[in-house]
């Protein structure tokens, strides 16, 4: 290791502190006032440079400690991605080769389409999920595209955006925004990321929620902070998956069966980070849940 090179220098340190003290008794200390001990200087340098190596060892054990966890970490977060990913992208392709089986051997037009169109639907879904691994890559190195953001109107943009999928889906959608005569306050980010969060979160409570549940939207200033909130009143998610959520590919016991990558919720993160903002998440089972972004003002 690097710092090992310390140790040869210890014989030529105690060599010139031992030849200083030497000095030292033949002379009057003019500043102690004493006639410095030989044996005692000698004794109290080898003390010392004890106390330093062992100082020394003891910071590289531990940063070498330090690096051990942080590369163990980083090896259990990428095999843990990859199972993820294995598993996201078996099930497609399982389903596609079946449905090139059923179209080889299909002796009707009826069974020919229904066979593509489960080809197509696969392809699809693995289209999306290349697409959205690239977008969580670029979000990392992407400049972003900053200027003024009106939030009233971003998130009234949003809430119109939303409203023909909650029709569709027979949700309650609703908004609660501060307006006149104290307005929610203009922000500085990228506003397509912006819009992509909101409607990943708002995605998010639709696929995890029934006809006639509730979806509020709602925002208010905290301090010199601007907090965005999409709350639901769907099944909730387990206290045990919601340390999970934000990782990639991660999809929880209630989210089987639910069309879906895995990876918006991880996009919604990486994009509020980018834009040096916070968010967090309150749930019960049974009761909902509520994503809630933090922001500077």
């Amino acid at each position: 290791m690097r710092w090992r090179w310390w140790w040869v220098l210890i014989p030529f340190i105690f060599g010139i502190m031992a030849a200083l003290a030497i000095i030292l008794t033949k002379m009057p200390n003019p500043i102690l006032f004493f006639q410095a001990d030989l044996w005692i200087l000698v004794i109290g340098v080898g003390i010392g440079l004890s106390i330093l190596m062992a100082l020394i060892t003891g910071y590289h054990a531990q940063n070498k400690k330090t690096q051990n966890a942080v590369i163990n970490k980083f090896s259990e977060d990428r095999n843990r991605f990859l199972r993820r990913l294995d598993h996201e992208l078996k099930n497609p392709l399982t389903a596609i080769l079946a449905g090139l089986a059923n179209l080889s051997v299909a002796e009707t037009p009826t069974d020919r389409s229904s066979s593509l169109n489960s080809v197509q639907t696969q392809v699809g879904r693995l289209r999306r999920l290349v697409a959205e691994l690239r977008k969580l890559s670029e979000l990392e190195t992407r400049p972003l595209d900053l200027g003024p953001i009106d939030l009233t109107v971003f998130l009234e943009d949003a809430f119109e955006l939303a409203k023909e999928d909650a029709e569709a889906g027979k949700r309650n959608l609703t908004i609660s925004i501060p307006r006149a005569p104290w307005p929610l306050p203009t922000i500085n980010g990228d506003r397509d990321l912006l819009i992509l969060a909101i409607h990943n979160l708002l995605e998010n409570s639709f696929k995890f929620t029934e006809s006639g549940d509730t979806i509020e939207m709602r925002a208010f200033e905290d301090g010199t902070r601007v907090v965005i909130e999409i709350a639901d009143t769907g099944p909730g998610i387990p206290e045990d998956d919601q340390l999970f959520i934000w990782e990639e590919l991660y999809r929880g016991k209630n989210a089987r069966g639910i069309p879906g990558s895995g990876l918006g919720l991880a996009l919604v993160r990486a994009i509020i980070t980018r834009h040096r903002g916070d968010i967090a998440i309150r749930s019960r089972s049974g009761e909902g849940t509520v994503f809630s972004i933090h922001l500077p003002g």
